[in-house]
This record gives C-alpha cells, sequence and structure tokens, in this order.
C-alpha cells in the first residue's frame, strides 16, 4: 500500500502538509503514539498517527521527527484536535529529514485510520502470501513434502499474525506453527470440543468455514475434505483447520487464501494415506490367512515380514493384538469398512494409545463392513522375567474421542468396537480375531453411538446379559423387583436403593448400615420386608445372585 492511496483516499481526511516526493512509500503497518521516544515500537514501514500531545516546545518537533526518520517510518499524520493546526516548527522538520507529512482534521478519529491501513495492509499481505502458498503447493504436488503442514502454518503465522492448527476428527493435533512466539499447542480437551463442533457442523450441513467460540475466544474451522464423495464416508477421516481467529467478516481475499492453505494440507493428507498402503496390504495377508485357517508356520512367516515394517528396529518378534471395528450408517448405500478402516487408523494413532508421542504403527484391514487392525506391541519381561505385553484396554482407547465422533455420527450412525488380549504367536491369532469380534458384538448390545468392549469382559457376567432376549429379563426383573417398587411407591420405604446397597457392600451389615446412613436394625427390618415381599432368604448366594442380575438388566 502506498502513501499516495492514503492521500486519494477522502475518507480519511488527510491534507498533505509536505514530502510530496515520498508518496509512492510503501506502508506496512500502522501506530499511535505520543510518546517522546516511541522508537523502541518501530520497526519500519509505518504511518505514524499522532495527537502532538508529546510537542511542549517547538525544539521537541526537531527531536521527534529524528527519531521517526531513523526508525524508517512510512510517514507521519498528526491530528488538528490538539493545537488547532499543525505548528510550522514539525513541518519544517518533517521537510528537512525528508518525511511526510498529513494533517487529520477532528472529525476524524485515528482509529479509522487505523483499521483503514490494518485492512488494506493485511489484504495485500494475504496476497502476497497466497503467492508462496501456490508455489508451496506446487512443491508438495510434484514432489517429496517440503516441510509438511507446518510450513504453511509458520507462513500464516509469520505474515498474517494466525494461529493455527491442523486437527484430526478426533480432536488429536496433526501439526501446528514451529514458530518461537507461536504459542503453546492446543490443549486436549480444547481440541476434542472443536474437532466436535467441526463435525456437527459438517452433519447439520452448515457451509465452512464454521465460527465455535470457546470462553472469550472465536475459533474458525475450515474443513479439509475429499470432494465428490458421500460425506459420510469420509467425515469420520477427514482432518480440519482450526484458526485463533473470527473469520465473519474476513475479506473474500483472505477466505480464499485459507481455503487454498486447505486444499495444501490435503495433498499432505493423501501422501500420509498413500504411505499406509504397505501396512494395510500386510494386514490384508496375514487377516486372510487367519481366517482361512492357514497352517501356523504360514501366518508366522507373514508375520515376520510385518514386524520390521510396523516396528522398525525390534530386536524379537513382538506380541499382537488385534481391534475390531465396525461403522454402520442408517440406510444403504455407503460402505463401512472403509470408514471403520480409516477410523482406526486414526484412532490408534493418537497419543497416549502406545506412549506420549503419536504411534503410526498399527496395520488396519477391511473386509464388508468390519475393520480388522493387526497392533505390534513391542515384548518386555515382567516382574518374574517372563515375557510380557502392555496392550490395549477398550475404555481408555475411546475416553477422550467418544464425544467428537458421537458428533460426527449424528443420529444415522454408530461405531462398535471390540478389543482382543494380546497374544505372542502366530497360532494365538486366530483366538485374538475371535474374541475381538465376540467383544464387538457385545458392545454392539449396549446403547450409545460409540460403544466398546474389551477381551477383560468376556470372562464377566456383562457378557452374558446383552444377549438375553428383552421379553425374559422383562419377565425376570419384574418377577423379582416390582413387588419391591410397588411397595416403595405406596410407602417411600427404598428398598431398592436398600436391596442395591446390600449387595455392593458383599451382605455386610455394618458397611451397609454406615454406607446408607441407618442404624442397623433398621437395615435388618428393610431387608426382612424385601425377604417377605420376594420369597428370597438373602442369606443365601443363589437368591443374592438372582437378585444382582436382576438389577443389572433392570
Amino acid at each position: 500500500m502506498r502513501l499516495r492511496a492514503l492521500l486519494d483516499t477522502t475518507s480519511l481526511g488527510l491534507r498533505l502538509l509536505g514530502g510530496e516526493d515520498e508518496l509512492e512509500r510503501s506502508v506496512r503497518g500502522v501506530m499511535t503514539t505520543d510518546l517522546r521516544d516511541p522508537s523502541r515500537y518501530l520497526s519500519g514501514g509505518e504511518l505514524v498517527l499522532t495527537g502532538l500531545a508529546w510537542r511542549r516546545e517547538a525544539a521537541d518537533s526537531e527531536r521527534f521527527v529524528r527519531i521517526l526518520a531513523a526508525a524508517g517510518v512510512a510517514g507521519l499524520a498528526a491530528g488538528e484536535a490538539e493545537l488547532g493546526s499543525v505548528p510550522d516548527d514539525l513541518v519544517q522538520a518533517c521537510v528537512r529529514h525528508r518525511l511526510p507529512l498529513f494533517s487529520v482534521v477532528e472529525d476524524v478519529s485515528f482509529a479509522s485510520i487505523t483499521e483503514y491501513v490494518v485492512r488494506q495492509v493485511s489484504g495485500e499481505r494475504a496476497g502476497d502470501l497466497a503467492a508462496v502458498v501456490d508455489r508451496h503447493r506446487r512443491l508438495m504436488t510434484s514432489g517429496p513434502a517440503g516441510g509438511g503442514p507446518e510450513v504453511v502454518l509458520d507462513l500464516l503465522g509469520s505474515d498474517l499474525d494466525l494461529r493455527a492448527w491442523v486437527l484430526s476428527p478426533t480432536g488429536r493435533q496433526i501439526a501446528g506453527s514451529t514458530l518461537a512466539d507461536a504459542g503453546p499447542e492446543l490443549p486436549a480437551e480444547l481440541a476434542a470440543q472443536l474437532a466436535g463442533e467441526h463435525l456437527a457442523a459438517s452433519r447439520g450441513g452448515r457451509r465452512g468455514p464454521y465460527r465455535v467460540t470457546v470462553g472469550a475466544t472465536t475459533y474458525s474451522l475450515f474443513p479439509i475434505r475429499h470432494e465428490g464423495r458421500d460425506l459420510r464416508e469420509t467425515l469420520l477421516s477427514d482432518w480440519l483447520l482450526a484458526v485463533d481467529a473470527d473469520a465473519g467478516d474476513w475479506p473474500a481475499e483472505r477466505l480464499d487464501l485459507l481455503q487454498g492453505v486447505t486444499q495444501l494440507i490435503a495433498v499432505e493428507r493423501d501422501r500420509r494415506d498413500a504411505a499406509r498402503t504397505v501396512r494395510r496390504r500386510l494386514a490384508q495377508e496375514v487377516i486372510e490367512l487367519v481366517q482361512t485357517g492357514a497352517p501356523p508356520a504360514e501366518i508366522a512367516a507373514r508375520l515376520r515380514v510385518a514386524a520390521p515394517v510396523l516396528l522398525p528396529g525390534l530386536g524379537s518378534a513382538p506380541h499382537w493384538q488385534i481391534v475390531v471395528a465396525r461403522v454402520e450408517w442408517d440406510g444403504d448405500g455407503v460402505p463401512g469398512g472403509p470408514v471403520a478402516q480409516a477410523l482406526l487408523e486414526e484412532v490408534l494413532v493418537d497419543p497416549g494409545t502406545f506412549g506420549p508421542e503419536p504411534s503410526d504403527r498399527i496395520a488396519v484391514a477391511h473386509t464388508g463392513d468390519e475393520a480388522v487392525a493387526l497392533v505390534p506391541l513391542p515384548a518386555t519381561a515382567d516382574a518374574a522375567g517372563e515375557d510380557a505385553a502392555t496392550g490395549l484396554h477398550a475404555g481408555p482407547l475411546l475416553s477422550v474421542i467418544q464425544e467428537p465422533l458421537g458428533r460426527g455420527l449424528a443420529d444415522d450412525g454408530r461405531l462398535t468396537v471390540g478389543v482382543s488380549a494380546s497374544v505372542h504367536s502366530a497360532e494365538g491369532l486366530r483366538g485374538a480375531l475371535e474374541e475381538a469380534r465376540h467383544a464387538r458384538r457385545v458392545a454392539a448390545a449396549r446403547s450409545g453411538r460409540v460403544c466398546a468392549a474389551g477381551h477383560e469382559e468376556l470372562a464377566s457376567h456383562v457378557l452374558l446379559l446383552p444377549f438375553v432376549p428383552d421379553d425374559v429379563r422383562r419377565a425376570f426383573t419384574a418377577r423379582l423387583l416390582d413387588p419391591l417398587r410397588d411397595y416403595d411407591r405406596r410407602h417411600r420405604a427404598e428398598l431398592i436403593p436398600t436391596l442395591e446397597a446390600f449387595l455392593d457392600s458383599d451382605g455386610s451389615w455394618t458397611r451397609c448400615a454406615g454406607r446408607l446412613h441407618l442404624h442397623v436394625n433398621t437395615l435388618r427390618y428393610r431387608v426382612g420386608r424385601i425377604e417377605q415381599l420376594t420369597g428370597r432368604d438373602l442369606s443365601r448366594l443363589e437368591d443374592k445372585l438372582d437378585f444382582f442380575l436382576a438389577l443389572r438388566m433392570s
């Protein structure tokens, strides 16, 4: 932006008092000051706005202008509100130092000039940055990535002062600016919230960018998506660009720039997706061998090929774990297998799955609507010196990402996951696959959009309860609990809560009475009433078990 453009903008109320030959100077910023020495805040190229409060005598003008000229400012604009007119000593000082000088009429605020200059300069810088982004895009599409998404995020930070992050649909931070003053990473809870808002807005058909206010901060979310496909096929694998700014009043040029940035980042996402091809093929081969009942020696041979790819540098064969996932949509037409495959690749790469750092060493295949992940676990020695491995658990696996994924699945999708125990040989993989599939069926019997179950639940009563027919469940619970519910309704006796507390206390009168804040005699009266109404004896293990199951199924 040139000084001459400011003079030609009549709404700004600027009048040139000197420096006509310097009007081609570029303006790269604006600063308002009445400091006697503002040099520490100047970096060159600014239009300085001043109300002249620093001027106490004529000699002050020479000193002030000399400081501005030495700092390389583009020009000086002085307001007329303080002194009524710009003093001649300031005009002469600007002439001597070849510094363009403007006067600002009293009814034009410095704020309006500042807003105009910032808007113009930002638009020009966005245009310059767009050219840089375009060059970087050509580099990335023609050869290896030149630094990944971090490079373009650094450009946004340095040239447009925008803090931005690339997030996965689960809220995992894929990339952020590497600049020293870029600030901290997004907190995991905030990133998950932004991802959830992004998924909900996408499923709601809103047009990006999506604006989300968290506390006092507004974020703008730009989708990074595969075009031309059913949204449900890619929604749970598409990345997003989160920008710490409100894009609601951005000019079209800046919005176009950010759209270009998302296209550039999409190239990197596609490159990473292609890099998983070898791991996917390995998983497909191993799973097919396991399902067709191939000899363990043949499966072991494929595992020896897979181990160096998934765990490079590993000295000994790892343990293995299998995770099965299924994504189901209401209606027909959307294949669930590829969606579940991409989602498992994302979920299992999250920080915390294998340690504090992100890992991308799993291999995922898909068959039909099901995805199967082959997860290597480095073998370690336990306290007795035996080979052991620390594996995945269903609860922690989905705890952080349950909220955003649930919003992406909305009202017509469902994700169910099953996790096997770890095995240390090819012979154990077939059992692990069946175990993971059975755990997934247990998860599918639960309510909720995102459910998971692990191998540890397969030895518990919870394995049996979901598969009891509904009419049997209702009849069983009604026979045992309805007399107690009716009595509680009529007398407010709290027999059902008492029964639950008694069973949770393992039948201990003292602990149960303390838990309910009752005298032991009162507790004995209530338990006696329960036995009288139901014809059961709570000192017998069989009757305790029946009540326990009835409460769980109710």
